[in-house]
């Protein structure tokens, strides 16, 4: 069934159709065109989902300096490697063409996608399907509103309560709880040191939650002290001053001219071909004028 809302993590989606572009076209690093293959993932997404509606995440920080101010080392691989040269100049062109497409498209100063994810995760009514390789938003998975979209080898899995409980053994709205305590080496967490999964889904199923940790095992203070700011840091911010976009347009582009002669520029005519066929599901549907009947007088 259509979910009501899909929310797409921009710079998620970004990067898979850069290093996608380099795996397949086997051309340089220079050479490799995210445009096109960013629209045309976003295509497939929308007619593979079919939502109601679509919104955006940017983001506006890619580490946000008070997450680090908390963990020292949170996200400290994009200090080492930061956006690749070769896809620079293509993330102010994705945006424009989004614009004129009439693609909401949200970021917030000194926060992540994550971050507008979850706001407009607990804003939105109906359901919401996420769409990142960010596994934080697995915190925001809730049956049966919520899901995560989650790429893989195979292809998306989706991923709800009982894959999380199938996956990592505690209970489907704990993911964050558990990456606390067995750390996440892509995010800069340390974890607790001689704590892997097995003994981390077993904390989470005896204790419930960090905070059942903290209050109930005698931990030493850096533990401690690890702990209270990693539950700060991990799970994604869903207070952000941010209003409930529209997610969708009476009609798809909102400014043909400026689109055409953008994707011309950048090779990508068929690429938006594509996605704003999907787009048309999104459109609202408005009743066809009912001719007069030759009988009415």
């Amino acid at each position: 069934m259509p979910c009501e809302w899909l929310l797409i993590d921009g710079s998620s989606l970004i990067f898979r159709a850069y290093y996608g572009a380099l795996a397949s076209a086997r051309v340089s690093r220079r050479d490799a065109n995210a445009v096109g293959g960013f629209l045309d993932r976003l295509a497939r997404l929308v007619a593979d989902r079919r939502p109601r509606r679509l919104v955006i995440a940017d983001d506006w920080a890619w580490r946000p300096q008070w997450r680090v101010d908390l963990i020292a080392d949170y996200k400290a691989h994009r200090v080492d490697e930061p956006v690749p040269p070769g896809l620079v100049a293509h993330l102010p062109v994705i945006t424009q063409l989004l614009e004129h497409i009439g693609i909401d498209v949200v970021g917030v100063a000194d926060y992540e996608a994550e971050d507008v994810i979850a706001t407009l995760t607990r804003l939105a009514p109906g359901t919401v399907e996420i769409a990142s390789g960010d596994r934080d938003l697995f915190a925001l998975v809730e049956d049966p509103r919520v899901r995560v979209l989650y790429p893989e080898r195979s292809g998306l899995a989706v991923i709800d309560e009982t894959e999380i409980t199938r996956r990592y053994a505690i209970p489907g709205r704990r993911y964050a709880d558990f990456a606390i305590l067995r750390g996440e080496p892509s995010d800069g967490l340390p974890g607790l040191k001689g704590v892997g999964a097995v003994t981390a889904a077993a904390m989470i199923r005896r204790h419930g939650n960090i905070a059942g940790v903290l209050h109930d095992r005698p931990l030493r203070p850096t533990d401690r002290e690890y702990l209270q700011a990693a539950i700060t840091v991990v799970r994604p911010v869903d207070d952000l001053p941010i209003a409930l976009p529209p997610g969708q347009r009476d009609a798809y582009p909102t400014n043909e001219p400026a689109l055409r002669s953008l994707a011309a520029r950048h090779t990508a005519e068929d690429s938006v071909d594509r996605l704003l066929r999907a787009l048309t599901s999104l459109a609202p549907q408005r009743p066809r004028p009912q001719r007069p009947s030759p009988l009415a007088n």
